[in-house]
């Protein structure tokens, strides 16, 4: 990008959009005013480094003043980055949830799955793996509450998308900001899709997360992907149907031919349909296929099948 993207989202709360993969409006990061100092959520890839702190200069922030940096969970599009953020941030102490927390320490697995899963590409699309100095890291469960200028942050476990994932309510602003716990909502479209990868989905902890999130009556849902979405409550309550066709779709996919690819394109043909009945048909550019491929999810729920004796015995 040109130059960083920051918007104002009221009560001294930023977004600092971090420009994944040289495009616009992908992946979101949160910036919240403390007495002393400043809360970031999410902190994106190492790729994203330089657009961040580009994004913290935007919005008048030095790195001195960060002083608490929470993630959702450790996928490498909202944590990646953190241990090489780490030396920027010299006052910032990182949190993120206790099973998530040694694999920032020592993200070997992080990497050799990064690189399973994507190849050559796996170095440039996320740049270098650095492991977090284990006194800079704080492990959460849910429930805990940290002060913000005006009202709090509060921590929910929220499972499902992965085991170790969490969202935080800001009492302030009311906002929830879902990580990958609401799915993905770019907001060119407004079209929202499932995050449902592999390996450890679960899809009653998933719909449980999301009821969580929704009795807090947020007033805004702030999407890591992407964005802020002022139907609050309603895109929650919207969630639980669209991932259950999802599901159903899949299942009765892989019951005919239990193939990621297969199931990845009857998913692709019903999403499809229900953007040409919301706004039109989906371009072949779709930017949200960057953070949320068809592929990802069909792999998410074929495994999730599997491992319930959904499927019929070969």
């Amino acid at each position: 990008m040109s130059r960083p993207r920051v918007r104002d989202l009221g009560e001294g709360r930023q977004l600092l959009d971090l420009d994944f993969r040289d495009t616009e409006g992908l992946v979101a990061a949160y910036l919240l005013p403390e007495a002393e100092g400043w809360t970031l959520v999410e902190t994106g890839p190492t790729t994203c480094r330089t657009a961040l702190l580009d994004g913290l200069a935007a919005a008048g922030v030095a790195p001195t003043e960060v002083r608490h940096v929470f993630v959702t969970h450790i996928h490498l599009d909202h944590a990646g980055g953190v241990g090489a953020l780490a030396a920027s941030l010299p006052k910032a102490t990182f949190f993120a949830h206790e099973s998530g927390v040694p694999h920032l320490i020592e993200p070997s697995r992080l990497i050799s799955s990064a690189r399973r899963a994507w190849g050559a590409a796996a170095d440039p699309l996320w740049g270098p793996i650095v492991p977090v100095p284990p006194e800079r890291v704080v492990a959460l469960r849910g429930g805990e509450r940290f002060p913000l200028r005006g009202g709090d942050l509060e921590v929910i476990a929220t499972p499902g998308h992965a085991r170790h994932h969490l969202a935080f309510f800001d009492s302030r602003l009311r906002a929830v900001f879902t990580g990958d716990g609401a799915g993905v909502c770019l907001e060119r479209t407004r079209h929202l899709r499932p995050a449902i990868p592999p390996p450890d989905l679960d899809l009653p902890q998933l719909f449980a997360s999301v009821e969580a999130m929704r009795q807090r009556e947020p007033r805004l849902v702030l999407f890591s992907h992407f964005g802020p979405s002022p139907d609050g409550s309603a895109d929650l309550a919207r969630y639980r149907s669209i991932v259950e066709a999802w599901r159903d779709v899949a299942l009765a996919a892989a019951r005919e031919r239990p193939l990621v690819e297969f199931i990845a394109a009857r998913l692709r043909d019903y999403d499809r349909e229900v953007l040409a009945r919301e706004a039109g048909p989906i371009p072949e550019s779709d930017p949200a296929l960057l953070v949320s491929g068809y592929e990802l999810a069909a792999a998410g729920l074929l495994r999730y099948f599997e491992t319930h004796g959904l499927l019929p015995a070969p």
